[in-house]
């Protein structure tokens, strides 16, 4: 199963590389990684998209939560959350293709943020699944250049990741 975990811990050097070594030596695989400070300067969030069984994201918490530099750990899996991913996508798009890659773009509620004669590149947000869909609803070889930020969430109403 498909679990965000979001991590709460010290923004000092070594930190990511820690977690991401916690994961490598125990075999466990990461799918997307993001990572940012958040209002306060002394502290980062980290979102760690995951597969596993609901034992494994256990194990995955607690040898998250031995870290001396992780504060809190929370698997947004576990409630309503919020998640939402960045696509940038280059795509060939020269004739009548244009206007069907215009309007494909407008349908998944996408941006057209940079155009040359030949080419259109595109911004999406939303959870991956729009983000596969839009990728499926156009022709594989109109891509020319993909890349995705993997996802970030965020409890729904009252729930809050805080010291």
């Amino acid at each position: 199963m498909r679990h965000i975990i979001s991590v709460l811990l010290e923004n000092e050097p070594g930190a990511l590389s820690r977690v991401v070594g916690l994961f490598s030596a125990r075999g466990y695989n990461i799918e997307s990684l993001t990572v940012a400070p958040t209002e306060d300067a002394s502290l980062s969030r980290m979102t760690i998209v995951t597969t596993g069984s609901d034992q494994v994201i256990e194990q995955i918490t607690k040898h998250l939560n031995r870290l001396v530099e992780v504060i809190k750990v929370y698997d947004l899996s576990d409630g309503a959350h919020i998640e939402r991913e960045l696509m940038l996508i280059k795509v060939r798009a020269v004739g009548k293709e244009r206007e069907e890659m215009k309007r494909t773009t407008d349908i998944f509620r996408g941006r057209v943020i940079d155009v040359t004669d030949k080419s259109y590149t595109i911004e999406l947000t939303g959870d991956t699944a729009k983000l596969d869909a839009f990728i499926e609803s156009i022709d594989k070889t109109a891509i020319l250049e993909t890349v995705r930020t993997g996802a970030s969430g965020i409890g729904r109403g009252e729930r809050i990741l805080r010291v």
